[in-house]
């Protein structure tokens, strides 16, 4: 089980009697975590190191966090190279006394650690050696914007170069505030441009012959591999089924633009689809469910997962009880955790409880689409856009605006009639959104 978020960069301790040393086991950062790959290790071995000190930069299958020490000592031991994956729970550093002997403590807590552990590469041994302190660099002129290595490249840590492809942000244009000015991840996240940066001009590969084939391979990152176990195992573990209703947004669209004009928080379409679902749902529980082997739980808060794209993936932060809460503090909530989600910044309690899932994909000119049920769910809905098409009204063809909605449903849990039901309320909702108010 997840621990607390409060609790969610701790550290699991082992302790022996009569030693200081202690043995830091990889931790479990988010609910779907099996591993994490250490991106960049702050302290080296023989490092003295208090509570608080950040030890490492780890990239989990939700975002990159950092790793606090919650011990004082000197680091003796690091078990993971830098780029390296460990699995939860293995030994990943000892922290001790400077000097102390941990060779009896390490080979104890290693025969305790998880199975993937033992087929991991040989980790780092190092003993605390006395170095040469390296020359201080010159100081550099206010006019230096960066820092580069004696081959033209700029100084960046892994995480910093990171996040700078993530924000469309230059390395030239950083100024570092590491050692010998190489550039940080606070360098990244206080960046702001100056008004006459120019935009550095995009770099275009052309193929040394036409038609010559080409290609490159890419390490999976920890989020493909969630998405793929997570997807894969609802695909072929659940059988999906699929409803498709039609909905005349007309209304929806006069009503948004009337509150967009009065409302300091812009009103989405997917934020009246959200808390449509929501109202739905509360009328629908049995929609509103879970599959949990031999029994279904039928939840009876109402919590919407909002699908989220990012660099790397796709992420569902939650807004929880829905059903309870105004079209404003929905868009709020949900633009803010959006933004935090494409920064990497979502925290466990931002991804976890969903009870129904909604992707739309209307904003991307994609018409109509069907989705992957979202684990623990039973159902999701998949949004198209908005067409202009000609519509039927009081038997004369007028001008209309037609949105499809695809539910994808887990028929373990949900019938054919129970989610064509819980489509026509939502349909009437979004049809007359007056009706929310009642």
């Amino acid at each position: 089980m997840l621990a607390n978020p409060a609790q969610v960069r701790n550290f699991a301790v082992q302790k022996r009697r009569n030693q200081m040393a202690e043995v830091i086991r990889m931790p479990r950062m988010s609910d779907t975590m099996t591993e994490g790959v250490f991106v960049e290790w702050h302290k080296k071995v023989g490092d003295k190191v208090k509570s608080g000190d950040v030890l490492a930069e780890v990239e989990t299958d939700k975002a990159t966090m950092e790793l606090e020490s919650y011990n004082n000592g000197v680091l003796l031991y690091i078990g993971v190279e830098a780029g390296k994956a460990a699995p939860v729970d293995s030994v990943i550093a000892i922290i001790g006394k400077e000097g102390e002997a941990f060779q009896e403590l390490l080979d104890a807590a290693q025969k305790e650690a998880p199975a993937a552990e033992k087929s991991a590469e040989e980790p780092v041994k190092e003993e605390p050696k006395k170095e040469t302190p390296a020359p201080r660099p010159e100081p550099v002129q206010e006019t230096i914007t960066f820092q580069e290595n004696g081959d033209g490249r700029v100084k960046a840590s892994p995480l910093a170069k990171k996040m700078a492809a993530e924000k469309g942000i230059a390395l030239t244009q950083v100024s570092g505030s590491g050692d010998g000015g190489r550039i940080v991840r606070r360098d990244i996240e206080n960046f702001v441009p100056g008004t006459e940066t120019s935009e550095v001009a995009p770099v275009i590969n052309i193929p040394a012959y036409i038609g010559e084939e080409s290609f490159e391979e890419v390490a999976v990152s920890q989020m493909r591999k969630t998405i793929a176990g997570r997807l894969s195992q609802s695909k072929f573990t659940a059988p999906h089924f699929y409803l498709t209703i039609s909905v005349d947004m007309s209304n929806a669209m006069d009503a948004r633009k009337r509150m967009n004009e009065n409302s300091p928080v812009k009103i989405s379409f997917n934020d009246i689809i959200v808390k449509a679902s929501a109202l739905a749902l509360r009328r629908h529980p049995g929609v509103n469910s879970s599959w949990l082997g031999d029994k279904i739980r039928i939840n009876h808060h109402v919590h919407i997962g909002v699908a989220v794209a990012i660099n790397d993936g796709l992420v569902v932060p939650v807004i929880r009880f829905a059903d309870g809460k105004s079209l404003s503090a929905i868009s709020a909530e949900t633009g803010d955790l959006a933004k935090r989600a494409r920064d990497r910044k979502l925290q466990p309690q931002d991804w976890e409880g969903n009870t129904f899932t909604i992707s739309n994909l209307g904003m991307m000119g994609i018409e109509e689409f069907t989705a992957i049920i979202n684990p623990p769910d039973a159902c999701i809905l998949a949004v198209g856009g908005i067409s202009e098409v000609p519509v039927v009204k009081n038997g004369q063809i007028v001008p209309g605006h037609v949105m499809k909605m695809t539910m994808s449903c887990d028929h373990r849990v949900v019938d054919g009639a129970t989610g064509a039901a819980f489509l026509q309320t939502l349909k009437g909702f979004l049809e007359n959104p007056v009706s929310m108010l009642v």
